[in-house]
């Protein structure tokens, strides 16, 4: 299966991070959106991202220009031609993911791939909606996408072998790592992360320490670069409470049960970063 044209949906953040280093990779790729202001804020982040690794002598700006000249936008995934592979980037609205995927189910060309960046949702669900659930596939790459090297790769139960191993090449040649995991609730990342969120969400609220502390805590006491609870200020709370409610109904254990607090803060819109209010102010 080869793979030149990249149809990336959704020019938010992620979608946009997915287009920038799949243009750096050498695919010609184009970005879609029903809002032409996020188009044209995902090409903007697209061009900034690749002109801080010029500064930084990372990539040449003839790369640069090759790159930019590879990126084409829409406004409708249905006018897009020629596609090898879609990635969707949405939000985590599984509504939305299936409409989009009976849309991409008519653009892909046949033996093409279709695959989700979902961190949560099941990729089996999302298959059945299109009328070839062998060619969709999870392609979960962790945020922020130029910068975070590991890809993960979800195989539905209908996903063929010949839709994981062109998943696995496309993110190899993007310069990422792979890791497999089966289609349940979280995957791999997430079904760890999250519960450790919430548990820090928990140990706040039952007052065991600070906000601070409990960053400090985790950071120097297991080495990681950010606290718990700045990392779900970064990741977004209501994403989090998404995610651990998906977690939750999956699993039906209730370990996984989300934090009262952290429905708390995402009821009162304190979403952490892009809010400007979190467990921290910005």
């Amino acid at each position: 299966m080869s793979i030149n044209h990249i149809l990336v949906v959704g020019a938010g953040q992620m979608g946009a991070g997915i287009a920038q280093v799949a243009l750096q990779a050498g695919f010609q790729v184009t970005l879609s959106d029903v809002s032409e202001a996020a188009l044209a804020k995902g090409k903007a982040g697209i061009e900034k991202g690749l002109s801080k690794l010029v500064e930084k002598g990372k990539l040449d700006a003839a790369a640069k220009d090759a790159a930019l000249a590879k990126l084409a936008t829409a406004t409708a995934i249905l006018d897009v031609k020629n596609v090898d592979a879609g990635i969707e980037a949405v939000t985590e609205n599984e509504d939305l993911k299936k409409k989009i995927f009976k849309d991409l189910d008519q653009v892909v060309r046949p033996g093409g791939l279709l695959a989700s960046n979902t961190s949560s949702i099941p990729i089996t669900r999302i298959g059945a909606s299109t009328k070839r659930p062998e060619a969709v596939i999870g392609m979960h790459f962790m945020n922020p996408v130029p910068i975070m090297t590991l890809v993960e790769i979800i195989r539905g139960a209908a996903t063929s072998d010949e839709t994981y191993a062109a998943t696995r090449a496309m993110a190899e040649k993007m310069g990422k790592t792979t890791v497999v995991s089966k289609d349940f609730p979280g995957f791999i990342v997430n079904r760890i992360l999250i519960p450790m969120l919430n548990e820090a969400c928990f140990a706040l609220n039952e007052g065991i320490a600070s906000v601070e502390d409990i960053d400090t805590a985790m950071k120097l006491g297991t080495n990681v670069p950010m606290g718990p609870l700045t990392l779900a200020d970064f990741i977004g709370l209501d994403t989090v409470l998404s995610i651990a409610e998906v977690l939750y109904k999956g699993l039906g254990d209730s370990k996984y049960r989300p934090s009262p607090l952290l429905r708390q803060y995402v009821e009162a819109g304190w979403l952490g970063k892009k809010s400007g209010r979190g467990f921290y102010k910005y």
